[in-house]
């Protein structure tokens, strides 16, 4: 197959976000199709540059960062970045030229907010929801951009894997929504040899308002972490945390060690060598997931995965779907967060190993991508 596949790769400027992606277009590629990388900012480009902490309308820095993290894994010539204005990458019409001969359009986490002639020629068009409750609530809320840009695929797929359940407050607006799980592609996230002394996480405190529907908030971590401040006073474990958008000391009196989440994500290398080098994760999910229990689950925890390095994350309703001891341990409270430490470091070599095999069996591409694939064409 010829594979489209849109994201946010330049926008982001950050390694886990490039990664996120990144799983898709290595995987499809291993799996024999052929893809190229779009990035498409309608009317203007406007990232964060985190070298200059300046906002910037200039194409140059988000597309040179779209540029390293995609040719050094053999994608020259397979991407571009483009606005209304201008574009980056290969030629325009080159592109163009790939979009008549494309199978699938596939777009990860958001649309394409400016419809091209060109985005109607590929055969088959997808959407993929990474950020299952929140769009859903915002297409119930009337976001129309968002919902004119999912009704333009054939096939809408959500992280969320309890989405319609009988207890899930979730509205299904937007769909029908199928369901599909964050890939890894495990040629690039190896089992780590080493043992670590940290359980760490990458989170961002507040990407966007928290979101109401029935009367119900849904927040984002800055509305959840706060109850588990005080981990790291019930257990000698250390902990570390790469974080946006919050002040480090009101983690650092409460025991946590703090590093900045721009550096630690600035590229796709410095984003694995850090999981990579961490003992477990500690994950701590949006107030959103944890409140609807949608069934979510991370593209960053499946590194962890695979990597050999077990998941302690509060429920999101994962119990529904995820086999129980298989490398992820969940949580309800501080003390079963507490407990939950103690029960990895207890039997340590086993849960690392019992991590990658659920990285293996579950979440590796040869897995997720075929069988996506195959929903999309059904």
């Amino acid at each position: 197959m010829k594979i489209i596949f849109g994201g946010t790769i330049g926008r982001s400027g950050l390694g886990g976000q490039a990664w996120a992606t990144l799983q898709y277009l290595l995987g499809f590629r291993a799996l024999g199709h052929e893809v190229f990388y779009l990035e498409d900012c309608g009317d203007c480009s406007w990232v964060y540059d985190w070298d200059k902490e300046e906002w910037t309308f200039d194409l140059g820095y988000p597309a040179a960062y779209v540029r390293d993290c995609l040719e050094r894994f053999g994608f020259r010539g397979q991407w571009i970045y483009r606005t209304n204005d201008g574009s980056v990458g290969a030629p325009l019409e080159e592109f163009r030229a790939f979009c008549e001969d494309a199978d699938l359009l596939m777009m990860r986490a958001v649309p394409l907010w400016v419809w091209r002639t060109e985005y109607d020629q590929p055969g088959q068009r997808v959407f993929l929801d990474v950020d299952p409750g929140f769009t859903q609530i915002s297409i119930a809320n009337g976001d129309k951009g968002l919902a004119e840009g999912v009704a333009r695929c054939e096939r809408r797929f959500t992280l969320g894997q309890r989405l319609g359940a009988a207890d899930c407050p979730v509205p299904t607006a937007g769909g029908p929504w199928l369901k599909t799980l964050p890939p890894v592609f495990l040629p690039e996230w190896p089992f780590a040899e080493t043992e670590a002394a940290h359980f760490t996480s990458i989170m961002r405190w507040q990407g966007f308002r928290e979101a109401t529907y029935n009367g119900a908030s849904y927040g984002q971590r800055d509305k959840e972490f706060p109850g588990f401040l005080d981990l790291p006073r019930l257990t000698a474990q250390k902990f570390r945390i790469a974080q946006l958008g919050m002040e480090p000391k009101l983690l650092q009196n409460h025991g946590w060690e703090v590093a900045p989440g721009e550096v630690i994500s600035k590229t796709p290398a410095s984003y694995r060598l850090f999981i990579q080098n961490s003992r477990a994760e500690i994950s701590v999910p949006k107030n959103g997931y944890v409140k609807t229990q949608v069934g979510w689950f991370s593209d960053r925890s499946v590194c962890y995965l695979a990597s050999g390095r077990p998941v302690l994350i509060e429920d999101t309703g994962l119990s529904d779907w995820l086999p129980a001891g298989g490398g992820v341990v969940t949580f309800r409270d501080l003390n079963e967060a507490a407990a939950g430490v103690t029960g990895i470091n207890r039997d340590y070599p086993r849960w690392r190993r019992a991590a990658r095999q659920i990285a293996e069996n579950i979440f590796s591409t040869d897995r997720v991508l075929p069988a996506l694939l195959e929903a999309a064409a059904n």
